[in-house]
């Protein structure tokens, strides 16, 4: 005897029961048991239609990562600058695309390259990133303070245009 929860057997195609064919969608063609269903595709919808439109041909496909610049910044309590340094350090050793850290004894900014998706899945990320690192790498219990997440181009406008930090700012952990 086989168990399904109820309603299952009938959405499934099944024509044991008085159910069978009642759940199936009308003037859909009845299928013999174990024959495959055949696919049918749904109209893409506007906003896809739109998107197709604007990426530039042979533009990559939304869902492939792409860099995004973060830079997260934190702040509380004083802490002693020696164990503040260390901390920082040993994050960019457990996350390897930190590039560079600046900190204080009650503050401190960390940046670096992210990969994600889109720019919810970067930000995701590195609002987690100090609360997860914070027992392994040591860090301060402060909290995130400021969030700026802006994508590879953006940044490399402003490095152009004489904004942001300059590309020869020494990546590493070093204090304001």
């Amino acid at each position: 005897m086989r168990r399904v929860r109820p309603g299952v057997a009938a959405a499934r195609g099944s024509t044991g029961g008085a159910g069978g064919t009642a759940s199936r969608t009308a003037g859909a063609p009845a299928r013999a048991p174990g024959e495959e269903r055949a696919l049918t595709s749904v109209a893409a919808g506007e906003t896809y239609r739109a998107r197709e439109r604007t990426e530039p041909k042979g533009g990559h496909p939304v869902d492939v990562p792409r860099l995004w610049h973060v830079t997260l910044s934190v702040s509380g309590e004083r802490a002693p600058l020696k164990e503040v340094r260390r901390a920082l350090e040993q994050l960019a050793h457990d996350h390897p695309f930190l590039l560079t850290s600046r900190y204080a004894g009650d503050h401190a900014e960390i940046r670096y390259w992210e990969e994600a998706r889109d720019l919810h899945d970067a930000a995701a990320v590195a609002l987690r990133l100090w609360g997860e690192h914070r027992q392994t790498a040591g860090l301060p219990p402060w909290e995130i303070v400021g969030l700026e997440v802006i994508d590879r181009q953006t940044y490399h406008q402003r490095i152009a245009a004489g904004y942001g930090p300059a590309p020869a700012t020494p990546v590493g952990v070093h204090p304001y």
